[in-house]
């Protein structure tokens, strides 16, 4: 299979790129600038386009050629609604273009689970109520699933649970904050977190990359659904000095870390079983129950870097 990618480099984009390699399949992925990182994709057997995602011709032709295209690039800037809806069009109207020339095509779009807000049990098809911060993201999947749907192409939105492993993401921020000796957790941290661990993630992508019937909407999380004070607790106690653990009130955190506060306060059971009817099964089933081993990680990607 040729696969597209955009955001190799990042924290889920990396985990995806690494899985569809392991698995064997040609990977072109979507790079912002030549350097060490293309240089190191390069080795690893994998086809690099410079370009970028507000100029969809400087990355149509190589895109155009793959069966797969795999969006889990997220821009940081104050324009990353806009930007995210840009890729999002060219990725559907090249995967379309194939379907129309008689090629099997497929698009998997990355969306996340905030966009459930405070769910209990939630499945793929309950309804969303998206914190401010995720608020443009329901038109997008629904962009997906019915542009790229109405016109042939094989349509799947995946929306992750918090991410763990290594050193990026949520998780690796209180692992930071917990060596530096300080850790603040918005709320009184009785609320709970759908979470996944990143290799799990990657995989559950090259399922449904594979899945001739694989289409629509997909949780992934390890339903494990631990409470947040639960997670700063065990991570307090593998510290090699144990933090102190600050709880920060919502209207202040609001203050100090915008609409970010309201994700992280989020209360989330989420089901992935449309992903665990097609065989996926996470190999890690807990945060707080791992964390020597994502210490280990944590390390080594800090000095990786």
């Amino acid at each position: 299979m040729r696969v597209f990618l955009t955001g190799a480099t990042g924290y889920v984009g990396s985990a995806v790129l690494e899985a569809f390699v392991k698995a064997g399949h040609q990977v072109t992925a979507l790079v912002r600038h030549a350097g060490k990182s293309v240089d190191l994709l390069s080795r690893h057997g994998v086809e690099t386009v410079v370009g970028d995602l507000t100029n969809p011709a400087s990355f149509a032709s190589a895109a155009g050629t793959c069966d797969t295209l795999v969006h889990t690039a997220l821009d940081s800037s104050a324009r990353t609604a806009s930007v995210d809806r840009m890729a999002v069009e060219a990725l559907i109207d090249l995967a379309g273009r194939a379907a129309a020339a008689g090629r099997r095509a497929t698009v998997i779009y990355t969306s996340t689970a905030s966009v459930l807000g405070h769910a209990d049990g939630a499945g793929e098809e309950a309804a969303v109520q998206p914190p401010a911060l995720v608020a443009w993201r329901p038109a997008h999947e629904a962009a997906v699933l019915e542009g790229a749907g109405g016109a042939g192409v094989r349509a799947i939105v995946v929306r992750p649970g918090i991410v763990y492993g290594g050193a990026q993401g949520t998780v690796g921020d209180l692992l930071r904050d917990a060596a530096n000796g300080l850790i603040r957790v918005v709320g009184d941290g009785g609320n709970r977190w759908s979470c996944i661990y990143d290799r799990d993630l990657a995989d559950l992508y090259v399922r449904l990359a594979v899945h001739p019937d694989a289409e629509g909407v997909f949780h992934a999380t390890d339903h494990a659904e631990e409470r947040v004070e639960d997670i700063v607790e065990a991570i307090a106690r593998h510290a090699r000095m144990r933090p102190d653990v600050r709880h920060v009130p919502l209207p202040e955190a609001r203050v100090k870390m915008g609409p970010y506060a309201d994700v992280l306060a989020l209360d989330q059971v989420v089901r992935s079983t449309r992903a665990r009817d097609l065989g996926w099964a996470p190999s890690l089933h807990s945060i707080s129950g791992n964390i020597a081993r994502l210490l280990e990680e944590f390390r080594a990607s800090r000095e990786a870097a």
